[in-house]
């Protein structure tokens, strides 16, 4: 068998679903583009020792999760992502986006830089087209006023 597996589930769906360790090994994975369990296991050592088990038992849940994909080369198997990290940034993020911030971009950079009561407004203010900008200015009147 040379072949990839299907994917059980979406891995965007699964996405925010990860444990910290399932993410080190993701963020391990992403740059290798695809390695067996001891490379991961070796490469995540110096900031993360594990048993080469637990880094098993991590991939084969990404893989159920639809995470990754694997085949089985000789006895061991190679992973791959099935996304890239790019991808997974950005779907994260617009999950945040969306949760967090009633899907405005505008209420998210406000929360960065500072100015949290008016993110929230914002976020509260923003209508379900998702534009934030006239929610950003309706709570900005809103403070000045105060």
């Amino acid at each position: 068998m040379s072949e990839f597996n299907t994917p059980i589930s979406s891995p965007r769906r699964a996405l925010l679903e990860l444990a910290p360790l399932e993410l080190d090994c993701m963020n391990t994975l992403w740059p290798m583009g695809q390695g067996t369990v001891r490379e991961i296991r070796d490469s995540l050592a110096t900031r993360r020792p594990r048993a080469y088990t637990t880094i098993m038992t991590i991939m084969d849940r990404l893989a159920r999760k639809g995470i990754v994909e694997r085949r089985k080369v000789g006895r061991a198997y190679i992973y791959r992502p099935n996304l890239s990290a790019e991808d997974a940034r950005s779907h994260a993020l617009g999950q945040v986006i969306e949760n967090f911030f009633g899907g405005s971009r505008d209420a998210l950079i406000a929360q960065l830089n500072g100015e949290a009561p008016r993110a929230r407004a914002a976020a509260a203010a923003v209508g379900s087209d998702g534009d934030g900008a006239e929610g950003l200015v309706a709570a900005k009147r809103r403070d000045d006023s105060r």
